[in-house]
């Protein structure tokens, strides 16, 4: 089992930027976490990596109207960001998934 890096900041150049409400940054956060949950259950099974990717990538899109409403969007800087921290994550715990594969059912 191996736990995740406690340096890394998840999301750091989204908290960094006022553009985004701190508590939508939150739940983009809570998304990718149960990616890093179940790696760090030690899952390696890349299609259940993925599974649990795509239904993360999913509840990120439904957070777009979220945006819109704080007069915020995931538009490049945040889908830089969050692709990054896919990647990041995926490199983490050596997870063989190309980040756009990671990232494919996103709609931002």
């Amino acid at each position: 089992m191996k736990a995740f890096d406690p340096t890394y900041k998840l999301l750091d150049e989204m908290y960094q930027d006022e553009y985004y409400p701190n508590l939508l940054v939150d739940k983009v956060k809570d998304e990718l976490q149960k990616v890093i949950d179940l790696l760090e259950g030690s899952e390696t099974d890349t299609e259940v990596v993925q599974e649990t990717l795509n239904e993360a990538v999913c509840g990120v899109n439904d957070l777009q109207e979220e945006f819109d409403e704080h007069d915020s969007e995931i538009e490049t800087v945040a889908r830089e960001c969050i692709a990054a921290t896919v990647a990041y994550i995926l490199e983490w715990f050596n997870i063989p998934i190309d980040t756009e594969e990671a990232i494919r059912e996103r709609d931002w």
